[in-house]
């Protein structure tokens, strides 16, 4: 089983990524389990087609200590699992403990065991790795492989080059180790070759480049990922490439981040500040 962890900068589309990339995995014929770790409960409802499940987080405020593994667990597109951990209460608490309370819940129920089959675990995470609970799925070996959603966007690289500075330091301690960048297009000038350049500083690959195209947002209105929506579309065809190459990917690294100065110098080499 492998375990792995999307991050990226807020609003980069990490989730609509990951849920592209299950769908393509479990087009495949593999086991995904997808566990949402952001307190938007967001990370599954296109492979839920839309339908709103209750979280970890709700499902223990509701019943107590009294929860089993169908009460959280849901299938989705393909027999897909589908998990959100949610947060506390609007200004009360802290929202990352959600993903601590999450995973070790499951880890009690049993949803990790041989007998559920998986093939792939999904952790679907905020790309903040400062606070512990945001950082839990690499800091505790809950995720051995690391991916990071990107653009051509200097904040964007900004957020990736810092979530490469937490998996330096996660990685010294674990085996945990990055696999790779997916660009998911903006439009930027010279895109695909800042975020390929970008990649080989830091010692990674970009597995993937994601061309923007508005069917991704037709079909999350219509509450579907693109391969669900419209599967003969050249857009659903690129996230089964993506989903492809993370099966065959066998390049883990430890990232080489770079300096704030070397990440400007990368973007103003690509024109960004032409």
């Amino acid at each position: 089983m492998r375990k792995i962890a999307i991050y990226g900068k807020g609003g980069i589309g990490k989730s609509t990524t990951t849920q592209n990339t299950v769908a393509g995995l479990a087009e495949m014929g593999m086991k995904v389990m997808v566990v949402g770790c952001d307190p938007k409960a967001d990370s599954t409802r296109l492979l839920l087609g839309g339908l709103s499940q209750n979280t970890v987080l709700e499902t223990l405020r509701e019943e107590g200590t009294e929860v089993e593994l169908d009460d959280i667990l849901k299938p989705g597109f393909k027999d897909c699992l589908c998990v959100e951990s949610g947060g506390p209460e609007p200004g009360v608490g802290c929202a990352g403990r959600g993903i601590i309370t999450s995973i070790n819940l499951l880890e009690q129920l049993g949803a990790y065991s041989e007998q559920q089959g998986l093939d792939y675990v999904f952790y679907d995470v905020l790309g903040d790795v400062v606070c512990g609970g945001f950082a839990m799925p690499i800091r505790e070996g809950k995720a051995q492989e690391i991916y990071i959603v990107v653009s051509g966007e200097m904040m964007a690289m900004y957020a990736a080059n810092n979530i490469c500075k937490g998996i330096v330091k996660f990685a010294e301690a674990g085996n945990v180790r990055l696999g790779g960048l997916i660009c998911n297009s903006r439009k930027v000038d010279n895109e695909q070759k800042m975020i390929e350049a970008f990649a080989e500083r830091l010692g990674t690959q970009m597995i993937h480049f994601v061309p923007r195209d508005n069917v991704v947002q037709r079909a999350e209105i219509n509450r579907k990922t693109v391969i669900d929506f419209d599967p003969s579309h050249p857009q659903a065809d690129e996230y089964r490439t993506l989903a492809r190459k993370i099966h065959e990917n066998t390049k883990f690294v430890i990232p080489k981040p770079l300096s704030t100065q070397e990440l400007e110098n990368l973007l103003m080499e690509y024109g960004f500040f032409n």
